[in-house]
């Protein structure tokens, strides 16, 4: 079964094209299953039945995961399964059956906007990185762009001439998104001032590095933040997806309207950007991108 969930990665990774933390929280889902399954002798594939795998989520359950980790889980003994089936690796797929508990969307904590501004102020600096820092904290506080996208921004996704920023997503995800005044500042200051000295290859097209030159990774520009979060007194344990939720809260408070919000989120589907409208909307409004 191991052998199979590679090959489900693989086919993940080169016709799906997911994101690697998508590939990753398959197999993670994936061994999990196949750990359990392995107690109770069953290693083939072909011989997981419906009761094993209600079994698996009975165990989650007892075990007091959450809803939101068993749906997860769900979700991804669904998608090996249907591709087990579609390439004939199974006669039957024994998750059909497999329903995920009803999980309570919540409101996303958010920083005010005065925690916003007072954690992009902790990167005042004459240094490389300080200037690099600025760049990359003032993008996502004002775009709301996804960390994974931030960090493969290329130079050229700057128009600095049309205040906007492109990020590329898969085909139809792909957007362009309006940028303040302040941030395209921030950016010109990084490019002129400091990336040409920060970069390992000059034919490197990458918008931001790490200090050996190259790609930063997830785990690199959270430590970053989490540094600027101390720094500002801001005691909550913030991730960068939190100023993603702070930048849609933000739009909401401002009147926006939700489909504005989803095209600037670069949310695949409305229900995603919902969770940040308050329970009663009234005379919204199309998202002001006058620069400030």
């Amino acid at each position: 079964m191991r052998k199979m969930i590679e090959s489900f990665s693989g086919y993940l990774h080169n016709e799906k094209h997911t994101s690697r933390n998508t590939e990753l929280s398959y197999e993670r889902d994936l061994k999990k299953l196949c750990d359990y399954l392995e107690t109770k002798n069953t290693t083939n594939v072909t011989a997981v039945t419906e009761k094993d795998l209600m079994g698996y989520v009975d165990h989650l359950t007892k075990l007091g995961r959450k809803p939101a980790t068993v749906s997860r889980s769900i979700a991804s003994c669904k998608a090996f399964f249907q591709y087990l089936l579609e390439n004939g690796k199974i006669k039957s797929d024994p998750s059909v059956s497999l329903k995920a508990p009803k999980v309570e969307k919540k409101a996303p904590v958010v920083l005010t906007r005065d925690e916003m501004d007072n954690l992009v102020k902790q990167t005042v600096g004459d240094t490389d990185k300080e200037k690099r820092d600025r760049a990359m904290l003032e993008v996502l506080c004002g775009t709301g762009m996804r960390v994974s996208e931030l960090l493969t921004l290329k130079v050229n996704d700057v128009d600095f001439g049309k205040s906007t920023i492109h990020i590329s997503g898969s085909g139809k995800h792909d957007r362009s998104v309006p940028v303040r005044k302040k941030t395209m500042h921030a950016l010109n200051i990084y490019i002129e001032e400091a990336r040409e000295s920060m970069i390992s290859d000059e034919k490197s097209d990458l918008l931001f590095v790490n200090f050996s030159g190259d790609a930063m990774s997830r785990q690199g520009f959270w430590k970053i933040l989490k540094f600027y979060a101390k720094k500002a007194g801001i005691n909550m344990d913030i991730t960068p997806h939190t100023l993603r939720h702070s930048f849609a809260a933000r739009l909401v408070e401002t009147g926006a309207d939700l489909n504005d919000i989803k095209d600037r989120m670069g949310h695949a589907d409305i229900s995603s950007t919902q969770i940040y409208a308050p329970s009663k909307t009234k005379d919204k409004k199309s998202v002001n991108t006058k620069k400030r």
